[in-house]
């Protein structure tokens, strides 16, 4: 039986269901939300994030993205923190309390322990009449009507709810903070997120062959040497200065052109004026010139001095297209 249609109409209600619960949640937003992320950008210590079931694995994802957008945080299990977890938090913390209900049994034990000291609490949940909402300095209402599981059990769109405010808050005060693509890169150095925010031009020109010839060089010497350095390309110089590049495609043009090499040199061949980018560069920057070019090389150049080749593969070997 071909039940593709009817599993379909389902996973679009529920995508459906779930948007409109965070199109709702951001009609709550109140200056309840602006006290606490400026609490947070005042506080002289950590984010620390709390929560039970589902709400925990929510804070710690929220967590992981304060963390990586400029905002120290650390991870509480509200049940662990009733068990000696509690010492995680410091006076200078700022304590963000996860709750659907906010009426949770680890909840109660756990707000008052937190009230004892002097941290500014931030309630998320989505019962603005809970006990945790009561005792909250700040409350980030994230009220669903029902959760899109169909039996209304499972948390579904309040989690996603949850999660939605806790970016909220991430991006508030990454803009606040003028956290910048350079600061990303600080904390994403591996992978190719890492690379695109800090892979320069250099680090990849500098590890490759360096093919050029000079400008009256003969065509026989222009092949061995874009052979050699196996980059499909070799700079074209005179005097030292890039007057051209011969890629290629211009040795098959030439071929197709011409019956007889015999006395042809690079300059005969070369495409002038090639496109070049300075060492300095992000590798990604590199990328958007050939996409937008048509091309597969670069040649790199420092202070107008030739350095030497990106190509189109180093950067795919790099992850960065």
């Amino acid at each position: 039986m071909n039940n593709t249609k009817a599993i379909l109409d389902l996973a679009k209600k529920t995508i459906d269901l779930q948007s409109k619960a965070i199109g709702n949640i951001a009609n709550l937003l109140d200056a309840n939300f602006a006290n606490a992320v400026n609490a947070i950008m005042e506080a002289k210590g950590r984010v620390i994030v709390t929560g039970i079931g589902k709400s925990a694995i929510i804070a710690s994802k929220i967590v992981a993205t304060f963390n990586s957008t400029g905002t120290p945080a650390i991870f509480m299990h509200a049940a662990d923190a009733i068990h000696g977890d509690l010492g995680t938090v410091q006076d200078n913390d700022v304590v963000i309390c996860i709750s659907k209900s906010g009426n949770t049994p680890e909840i109660k034990v756990l707000v008052p322990l937190l009230k004892r000291g002097k941290n500014k609490l931030i309630g998320i949940t989505g019962n603005t009449e809970s006990f945790l909402a009561q005792q909250a300095n700040f409350i980030l209402n994230t009220y669903v009507e029902k959760e899109v599981c169909p039996n209304n059990l499972a948390p579904t769109t309040s989690t996603t709810t949850q999660l939605v405010m806790g970016d909220a808050l991430a991006i508030c005060l990454l803009e606040l903070k003028g956290f910048s693509s350079t600061d990303f890169a600080k904390y994403h150095p591996g992978g190719a997120l890492g690379k695109k925010l800090y892979l320069r031009v250099e680090d990849i020109a500098n590890n490759n062959k360096k093919p050029q010839v000079n400008i009256y060089a003969d065509v026989k010497e222009v092949i061995v040497e874009i052979s050699e350095k196996m980059l499909g390309v070799t700079a074209v110089l005179e005097d030292n200065k890039i007057v051209g590049i011969v890629t290629d495609g211009d040795i098959r043009r030439m071929l197709n052109k011409h019956d007889s090499i015999k006395g042809l040199t690079a300059k005969d061949i070369m495409t002038t004026s090639p496109k070049t980018i300075e060492t300095g560069v992000l590798a990604i920057k590199a990328l958007e010139i050939m996409q937008n070019s048509g091309i597969s090389q670069l040649l790199a150049i420092k202070d107008n001095t030739y350095q030497g080749v990106v190509h189109l593969h180093n950067l795919i070997n790099e992850g960065i297209l």
